[in-house]
C-alpha cells in the first residue's frame, strides 16, 4: 500500500559514515543519532600546519589512509598511521587559536598530546591536532550529505571502472540502496525521511580533484572529474560537477542500517 505521507519509492539505508577527523579515515557506523547540529562527533577535529590553515584532502590526500577510531562515551582518539605507529589518548581542548577554513578564519582550539608528534613522526611536517568550535564545521557546516549507492556503479561504468567507485572516495554521510542512479538530485528542495529523523535536501555536493583519490593510498587512481564533467556538467545543480546531495536537519531522530528512506510528500 501506498504510503500517505510520501512520494516515489523508498530506498534504505546503506551505510553511514562520520569523520571524526577531518579528511581523515571514515568511520561506519551501525546506528547513529542525527541531530539538529548532525551526527555527534562527526568533524570534531581538524588538523592545521604552522600558519594555521587548514590541512585537508586537496593538500594532503594521504590524510585519508590515517584510520580513527573515536569512543562516543570515554571519549578517547586514537589515531592510526600507515607505517604501523599510533597515538592514542584523551584528547582535551587547550588554548584557543584562529585556523583558517576555506579562507577564513574560524575559532579552534590546540589540542596537546600524542596526536600532534605521530602526525609530524609521519608527515615530516610540524603539523596540529584543533578541536573545531561548536557550529564552526569547516565545510557548509553542521549538514548531513545523501548520495545513492546506484550512482557508485553508474559513475563507475562511464568510466570504465571494472565495479562500483570504493563508497569512502566520495566521503558520504548515508548512502541509499534501493533507488535509481542520481535519484537524490530530484530530492533538492524536498524533504527526505531517513529512519526516524527528516531532513531538507538544500543543494547539489559539487566536487573537487580529492574525489580523484584512491582512499586506501591517498594518491589519484580513477579520473573523477573528467567522468563527472563528460555526464554531469550540463546539468541544471546548485554547484558544479554535482555527485550526492547535502541537506540540513529538519527533525532530529535516529537512522539505523537498513532503515527506510523516502521523500516527504
Amino acid at each position: 500500500m501506498e504510503d500517505p505521507l510520501t512520494s516515489g519509492p523508498a530506498g534504505r539505508v546503506a551505510w553511514i559514515a562520520i569523520a571524526p577527523v577531518k579528511s581523515m579515515g571514515l568511520v561506519f557506523l551501525d546506528e547513529a543519532e542525527l541531530e539538529l547540529d548532525g551526527i555527534p562527533g562527526d568533524r570534531v577535529f581538524a588538523v592545521i600546519d604552522e600558519a594555521g590553515r587548514l590541512v585537508n584532502g586537496k593538500r594532503a590526500g594521504t590524510l585519508a589512509t590515517v584510520g580513527v577510531e573515536r569512543d562516543p562515551v570515554a571519549g578517547s582518539l586514537v589515531l592510526r598511521f600507515p607505517d604501523g605507529t599510533s597515538a592514542a589518548g584523551m584528547p582535551e581542548a587547550g588554548d584557543p587559536v584562529e585556523a583558517m577554513f576555506s579562507r577564513r578564519a574560524r575559532p579552534a582550539r590546540l589540542i596537546a598530546g600524542p596526536w600532534n608528534e605521530g602526525l609530524e613522526r609521519w608527515s615530516g611536517q610540524p603539523l596540529r591536532l584543533v578541536a573545531i568550535e561548536p557550529g564552526e564545521g569547516p565545510d557548509r557546516g553542521p549538514t548531513a550529505t545523501l548520495l545513492s549507492t546506484a550512482a557508485l556503479a553508474s559513475l563507475a561504468t562511464a568510466g570504465g571502472a571494472p565495479g562500483p567507485l570504493d563508497r569512502r572516495r566520495f566521503r558520504m554521510t548515508f548512502g541509499i540502496d534501493g533507488v535509481a542512479a542520481y535519484a537524490e538530485d530530484g530530492w533538492v528542495g524536498r524533504e527526505v525521511r531517513i529512519g526516524g529523523a527528516v531532513v531538507r535536501v538544500d543543494g547539489n555536493v559539487g566536487r573537487c580533484a580529492v574525489m580523484t583519490q584512491d582512499p586506501d593510498t591517498g594518491r589519484p587512481s580513477f579520473d573523477t572529474l573528467h567522468v563527472l564533467h563528460h555526464e554531469r556538467a550540463h546539468l541544471a545543480a546548485s554547484e558544479p560537477l554535482p555527485f550526492g546531495v547535502w541537506s540540513s536537519v529538519v527533525d532530529a531522530g535516529r537512522v539505523a542500517f537498513g532503515d527506510r528512506v523516502a521523500v516527504l510528500r
